[in-house]
């Protein structure tokens, strides 16, 4: 059974989110939050990105396997085309929300608490299981169409539509609109346990008109999350 909010994980429901996904083929995002799980905690983490307006649906530390989900997966998440480090807020510049976000029926944002020039598969990776087993239940293929994500990625370098269209899981450095570096050089075998090789591109229809994910699986309603942010904000003020 699929659950829009990821069982086990802590739920702190985002105040914004990307709004409606688009449809098309289902997938996930994997982005580096440009901080040391050492240094920074799960739900510190999440609340700066909530207070700076660009949630994604879950934070996750490698080292430790917590996890903290902002956003149910039936809506888009804010993050790709974001700043990529917690340190930089809204009021240092615009940020510019691409319509990538709520491309795909789903379309599962993970950021992790680590840096692109160190890659987060290089450590023990606790709670990826959990993880995969969540994205599995909602059909999110266990392939890497654009192959594997480069280290220090040129933003210059042409991101393919074709290969994003047809799902599965993507660096943020892969991702069309985003100027993402992250997340770096990761070994997708040890991610997803499948060889990461680029599959050929061809063109996909997009389809004309929204789909509520909501609707079209029959949900007429989402679970509650444990703490509203409003709540996780006051309590650390």
């Amino acid at each position: 059974m699929a659950h829009a909010w990821m069982p086990g994980a802590r739920r702190i429901r985002a105040v914004t989110d990307g709004g409606p996904l688009q449809g098309g083929a289902p997938r996930t995002v994997w982005l580096t939050l440009g901080a040391d799980g050492r240094a920074v905690s799960v739900l510190s983490a999440a609340q700066r990105l909530i207070q700076y307006g660009r949630p994604c649906h879950l934070v996750w530390d490698p080292l430790t396997g917590e996890m903290v989900q902002l956003i149910p997966v039936l809506r888009a998440g804010c993050a790709l085309g974001a700043p990529e480090r917690l340190d930089v807020c809204a009021d240092q510049g615009p940020v510019r929300l691409p319509r990538v976000n709520a491309e795909g029926r789903i379309c599962v944002q993970i950021g992790v608490l680590g840096r692109p020039w160190e890659p987060f598969t290089n450590g023990p990776m606790a709670g990826l299981a959990a993880i995969l087993n969540w994205l599995d239940s909602w059909n999110v293929p266990r392939r890497w169409p654009a192959g594997r994500p480069v280290p220090f990625h040129d933003p210059d370098r042409p991101r393919s539509r074709a290969l994003w269209a047809r799902g599965g899981h993507f660096g943020a450095s892969q991702v069309p609109e985003c100027d993402s570096i992250g997340p770096g050089a990761i070994d997708t075998e040890r991610v997803t346990g499948t060889h990461a090789v680029p599959v050929p591109a061809v063109p996909s229809r997009v389809l004309a008109a929204p789909v509520h994910a909501g609707v079209a699986l029959g949900l007429d309603h989402l679970p509650e999350p444990d703490v509203t942010a409003a709540e996780l904000i006051a309590a650390t003020r």
